[in-house]
């Protein structure tokens, strides 16, 4: 007998491996990537959520936190997010998308490898909004070396942590002044922070920091009625693998779900942690795998 549950099979509603082989000069273009990736453009229905958040999301040009900011915005929220200047072209579009939505877009150019950046995004995001009610930390800079721990260099490494670690550390420092009870701060962490893959050796370690970094500081800002959370997600389709990734036809592939996360696919993970519906969580790691157990 046929069952059939109504909902889309999640091994086959979006793209599997193989995908062409492509490759691109960092950090990447989402309109340049074959299969071209699902940041919820068309797809995410908003519910009012987030009505009225004031909200700031580094990384925010494509991927996860194009995708977040999408949501964000459909779900009654106002969007500050950060982009580099070689991301012109893609911050736009998350601009458009969030004004479409009938909410605030803020999009500002900023490195967060630099202390003096995070300040001025975080007294931007004050001037703008007043407050900032989430902090989603999701800028990552990630460089593979399949050769080994020999070919990570000097510079790759301080790259990596000081775009991971640094501009976390300073914007959940700099912001907390500004955030009220009932606002929260969410870091995107990695399924790689506990099945480190060799050739992200330096970005794995800096993924395995972010979830006691988060772990920590929830315990710090629980008394003031502050949540902190991460999600871990898997693999996932973004302008950073072609940008860093030797291999992208079997990208995903591993997972037993059998393909890549579409951004869409994270962006309701990172609601929920924002809304009053995740109201008693704060220190937890939402694992967005596509089947990978974790601890």
């Amino acid at each position: 007998m046929e069952r059939s549950s109504g909902a889309p099979d999640p091994t086959t509603m979006y793209p599997r491996p193989e995908f062409p082989q492509q490759e691109q000069e960092h950090p990447g273009r989402s309109g340049s990537m074959d299969p071209v990736p699902d940041h919820g453009e068309t797809s995410y229905r908003g519910h009012g959520l987030l009505e009225d958040r004031k909200t700031v999301i580094t990384g925010g040009d494509s991927g996860i936190g194009r995708a977040v900011a999408i949501a964000y915005a459909r779900e009654g929220a106002d969007v500050l997010f950060t982009y580099l200047p070689e991301e012109e072209e893609d911050a736009r579009q998350t601009e458009r998308l969030v004004e479409e939505a009938g909410r605030k877009a803020v999009a500002v150019v900023c490195d967060i490898r630099e202390e003096e950046q995070c300040r001025a995004l975080v007294d931007r995001a004050v001037t703008e909004f007043g407050r900032i009610d989430v902090l989603v930390n999701n800028a990552a800079y990630q460089m593979a070396q399949p050769e080994g721990i020999s070919a990570i260099t000097t510079e790759q490494f301080d790259r990596v942590v000081r775009t991971n670690l640094y501009g976390m550390f300073w914007l959940s420092k700099m912001a907390l002044p500004h955030i009220p009870s009932g606002g929260s701060i969410i870091n995107t962490t990695s399924v790689q922070a506990y099945q480190p893959s060799p050739p992200l050796l330096d970005y794995a370690m800096t993924k395995g920091a972010i979830v006691t970094f988060t772990q920590g500081l929830a315990q710090m800002t629980a008394s003031d009625g502050i949540r902190v959370n991460a999600v871990a997600p898997g693999p996932v389709w973004t302008p950073l693998i072609p940008a860093t990734m030797p291999d992208t036809a079997e990208f995903g592939a591993q997972s037993p779900l059998g393909r890549p996360a579409q951004p869409a696919e994270l962006a309701p993970a990172y609601v929920f942690l924002a809304s009053t519906q995740a109201s008693y969580l704060t220190a937890e790691i939402l694992n967005a795998t596509g089947g990978t157990p974790l601890p």
